[in-house]
C-alpha cells in the first residue's frame, strides 16, 4: 500500500511539474515588453525570434550575449537578454544570478524587477518572486505583463482562483492578449478542467501574435483528452521539421503520463467519496 502511494505521489509530481513548466515557459516568453527588440523578441533586428530558435541556436545566442555581458556587467540590455536566454536553455540558477546583479544596478526599473521576479520563479523561489513582481507593479499605471506574471506564480503556489483573477485583470488591460489567454488556459489544465483549458488555449492560439509555446500548450490540452492525432497536428504547425519533431517528441513524453493523470483523478474521486 505504501509503495503504491509513493508511486502515485511520484507520478503526480512529474506531471504537475511538467505542466507548471509550460506555464512558466509562457510567462518567460512573454516577458515585459522591451524598450528594444533585442530584450525578449530577438537577438538582433536581423535574426529570427528566440521562440523560433532550435536548442543549438539558443545556446549559441546565449554564448554571444554572455560575452557582451561579461565585458560590461552593468549593461542593462545585455543583462536582460542574457538572463532571458539562460532561462530558455534551462540554466535557471545562472539566470537568477545575472538578474540579481541587474536589479542591484537598476533598483527602481519596473522591467528589470519584472524580469528578476521571473528569474526567481524559474529558480523555484516562488514567494520571493511574488514579492518582487508586486513591488514592480504600480497601482496608478498597472502593467498587464506583470499581472500575468503574478498569476503564473500564484498558479505554481497552488492558488488558482487568485491566479485567474490576475489573468482577468491583465486581459482588462490588454484584451485578447494570447500569452495571458494561454496562461489562463494552463491554469485550468493544472486543475484538470481540460475542456475549459482547451477553450482558452484555442482562443489564445487564434489571436494575432500567438507564438509556438501557445500552440504547444493547446496541443497538450487536446492530447490529454485522448485526441492524439489532432494534438500532434497542432504541435507541428508553423515550425521547421527539426522543431516540429522535437515538439512532438516532447508532447508524446507529456502524454505518456496520461495514465498517471487518470490515476490521480480516481484517487481524488475516492477521497471525495470517503
Amino acid at each position: 500500500m505504501a509503495k503504491r502511494t509513493t508511486s502515485r505521489l511520484k507520478a503526480a509530481h512529474l506531471f504537475q511539474g511538467a505542466a507548471i513548466a509550460l506555464v512558466a515557459l509562457t510567462l518567460a516568453g512573454c516577458a515585459s515588453q522591451p524598450k528594444k527588440e533585442l530584450t525578449t523578441g530577438s537577438i538582433s533586428r536581423t535574426s529570427k525570434p528566440v521562440q523560433s530558435m532550435t536548442a543549438t541556436e539558443l545556446s549559441a545566442a546565449a554564448e554571444s550575449i554572455g560575452q557582451a555581458y561579461e565585458k560590461n556587467p552593468r549593461d542593462r540590455e545585455a543583462g536582460l537578454n542574457y538572463a532571458n536566454l539562460l532561462r530558455m536553455t534551462g540554466r535557471n540558477e545562472q539566470a537568477l544570478a545575472v538578474m540579481q546583479q541587474v536589479a542591484i544596478n537598476n533598483p527602481s526599473d519596473r522591467e528589470v524587477l519584472g524580469a528578476y521576479g521571473k528569474a526567481q520563479a524559474a529558480a523555484g523561489q516562488l514567494d520571493q518572486a511574488l514579492a518582487t513582481i508586486s513591488r514592480a507593479q504600480t497601482p496608478d499605471r498597472p502593467d498587464w505583463k506583470l499581472k500575468s506574471a503574478e498569476g503564473a506564480i500564484l498558479d505554481q503556489l497552488g492558488r488558482p482562483q487568485e491566479a485567474r483573477a490576475r489573468y482577468r485583470e491583465a486581459l482588462d488591460l490588454k484584451p485578447n492578449e494570447p500569452s495571458v489567454l494561454s496562461n489562463l488556459g494552463m491554469s485550468y489544465l493544472l486543475t484538470k478542467d481540460l475542456r475549459t483549458a482547451e477553450t482558452y488555449l484555442k482562443s489564445a492560439a487564434g489571436q494575432p501574435g500567438a507564438d509556438s509555446s501557445v500552440r504547444q500548450n493547446l496541443a497538450l490540452a487536446v492530447g490529454l483528452q485522448g485526441r492524439f492525432q489532432e494534438a500532434e497536428t497542432i504541435a507541428r504547425q508553423e515550425l521547421s521539421s527539426e522543431q516540429a519533431e522535437a515538439n512532438v517528441a516532447y508532447l508524446r513524453s507529456m502524454l505518456s503520463q496520461q495514465g498517471a493523470w487518470k490515476q490521480l483523478a480516481k484517487a481524488d474521486e475516492a477521497k471525495a467519496a470517503n
